[in-house]
């Protein structure tokens, strides 16, 4: 079965409800690899639905981390922020520097990451980790950790192999300043954690937003408070000995139950590593979309098990994924799966397919009829009018994308298409008048303009690579490009005869 329901199947194990949760600390522009997780969250979410099972997924925004340094998009002047939660700095402007906006810094990178979830079908009920501090709803995991301090530290640096600092408290103040940094706690009284920050005193209530749990210990709290039963992580949670190892053993420490895994490995940019929002190593969810239907963006996630790394770009990758959810798309997959005679792996095969497209379909979709390439052909040689009374007048986003993918900078050269103004110079004349010949009277389909392009060869023994050459520098001005027989169709007969003459 497909991986998102072999998940739901894990987790009917543990009873009909579940909590599905996936998070995301907004530091800088969100890149499309974030979208594994809370994709492969979602999947998992609509696969328990599917299973006869209740599912709430939710999205958790840790706005309560601190600014870690002075990211290369930011200016200077964030220097006094750091250490200080992203909920309660300001957002940067386009040069980097803070805003009088009243907008926070969380805010201004979390936003269009939400509109990206909107356009993605992903709607998932949004938690904010700085406001659930504030509303006292880490309190009583706080209370455990602060009095079962040293369990903790056992716990971390067995499991962990990694001795902590002295000084390690299994919360973290937010100094005079708001700032993490600098501080050292020096007692614990319910309901506050007593500190000092240069020398002087201070005290974090527990049942407020006046500090945080390091994330070792603040991720295995939110599964007992929020309930959740499943969520998707990275490799590097998931390594022997990272923060999954750990929240196991302080989640049961909270008397909670730890939540059931879901390693996922990177999407890496092809050629160029991991994506990283620091080093600008990027293609941000919304700039896919401008160039992806989202139906194919799902479907990159949907395809790929989960512990298989991604290599991505936004050029042939992109057409190949197209193609490939296209052909799927065009199977009668049910009527394949009756087949007695399938092998375990032909069938095993099949229903993975099957889910695939099942997970990536959004409500909003509706079919053109032309395939990703075709569209890519039609929007270079036709006008909109023309595009979309083949594609649907309702296409129009469609259209839009693929366009904006035309003039970007990731569209593939062997797809551009630039049509002759005028007739090239030194062509063959014989195969010229042939080619003339031959297609002024063919069906003017894409079929009948390869037969005729077959006759020229055959009947008037001419080289097919000669022919094809000269055809493509007749039309395009070049010896070779995209399949020439789909962009003649696509012509004016009259345009392509001019060519020839």
């Amino acid at each position: 079965m497909h991986w998102a329901d072999f998940a739901a199947q894990r987790l009917a194990e543990r009873g009909n409800k579940h909590i599905i949760a996936s998070g995301i600390t907004p530091s800088g522009e969100f890149h499309i690899g974030h979208l594994r997780e809370i994709l492969t969250g979602d999947m998992v979410a609509k696969a328990v639905i599917n299973a006869g099972m209740e599912a709430d997924f939710v999205f958790i925004v840790d706005s309560a981390d601190p600014l870690r340094k002075v990211y290369p998009f930011l200016s200077d002047e964030y220097e006094k922020y750091i250490g200080c939660p992203l909920a309660t700095i300001p957002a940067p402007d386009k040069e980097g520097k803070p805003t009088e906006s009243g907008r926070t810094y969380a805010q201004h990178f979390l936003e269009p990451f939400l509109q990206a979830l909107e356009q993605i079908d992903v709607k998932p009920r949004i938690i904010d980790n700085y406001e659930s501090y504030q509303n006292g709803e880490f309190a009583e995991r706080a209370r455990i950790a602060c009095e079962k301090a040293g369990a903790i530290r056992e716990i971390i640096e067995r499991v962990s192999g990694r001795e902590l600092p002295e000084n390690w408290f299994p919360y973290n103040p937010y100094g005079h300043n708001g700032s993490l940094d600098g501080v050292t706690v020096t007692g614990f009284e319910w309901p506050y954690v007593h500190w000092e920050q240069d020398g002087v005193p201070g005290k974090s209530d527990l049942n407020k937003a006046d500090g945080k749990l390091p994330w070792r210990v603040d991720w295995p709290a939110r599964w007992g408070w929020i309930g959740i039963t499943c969520e998707p992580f990275g490799k590097d949670h998931g390594a022997s000995g990272g923060s999954y190892d750990t929240g196991k053993e302080i989640s049961a420490l909270f008397g909670d139950v730890p939540v059931e895994p879901l390693v996922y490995e990177w999407i890496s940019l092809k050629g160029q590593g991991a994506m990283s929002s620091s080093t600008g190593n990027t293609i941000g969810p919304l700039e896919a979309l401008d160039l992806v239907p989202p139906e194919i963006l799902r479907y990159l996630i949907a395809s790929t098990k989960p512990k298989k790394a991604i290599s991505f770009d936004a050029g042939m990758s992109l057409v190949e994924l197209a193609d490939e959810y296209e052909r799927q798309l065009s199977r009668d997959l049910q009527s394949e799966l009756s087949d007695e005679n399938l092998s375990r792996r032909q069938k095993v095969a099949i229903e993975d397919a099957e889910g695939a497209l099942r997970l990536s379909k959004i409500s909003s979709q509706t079919s053109t009829g032309t395939t990703f390439r075709h569209l890519a052909l039609l929007a270079q040689v036709k006008s909109d009018d023309e595009v979309l009374q083949i594609i649907g007048g309702d296409q129009v986003s469609k259209l839009t994308r693929m366009r904006n993918w035309i003039k970007g900078p990731h569209f593939p050269d062997d797809l551009k298409i630039q049509i002759s103004e005028k007739p090239a110079e030194g062509l063959d004349k014989e195969i010229v008048q042939s080619l003339n010949n031959s297609l002024s009277s063919c069906n003017w389909t894409e079929d009948g303009i390869v037969s005729a392009i077959k006759e020229v060869i055959s009947e008037d023994s001419i080289n097919a690579r000669d022919c094809y050459r000269t055809l493509y520098m007749a039309i395009l001005g070049k010896e070779k490009g995209p399949k020439i027989a789909p962009i003649i169709s696509e012509l004016d007969r009259e345009k392509v005869l001019d060519l020839l003459r």
